[in-house]
């Protein structure tokens, strides 16, 4: 009766860890497919910043071009009035 009992309860343990092993298989799965699309959610959102990047790199050039034409005009702006002060300055007394 003892080894039937014993054999009985190698059995059960037995089926108890194929069983298990079975749900953690499951749930590794499901853990793996999880993961899978969080990567591809990620090289997704890192595709789309990259493009973010290129146009916001664009604009800060085409942004870096106005404001050097614009210093360019106030350059010249200033040497012209710089040229009128000087031929304007006259001493009156009163």
């Amino acid at each position: 009766m003892t080894r039937k009992s014993t054999l009985a309860s190698l059995v059960v343990a037995v089926v108890l860890c194929l069983s298990l092993n079975g749900c953690k298989d499951t749930k590794t799965l499901q853990e793996n497919e999880q993961l899978k699309a969080q990567v591809a959610d990620l090289q997704k959102q890192i595709g789309e910043m990259g493009n973010n990047l290129e146009s916001v790199t664009a604009a800060r050039d085409a942004l870096t071009k106005e404001n050097e034409s614009l210093q360019a005009e106030i350059k010249a702006l200033k040497s012209r009035k710089a040229k009128k002060k000087a031929s304007s300055r006259k001493h009156r007394r009163s």
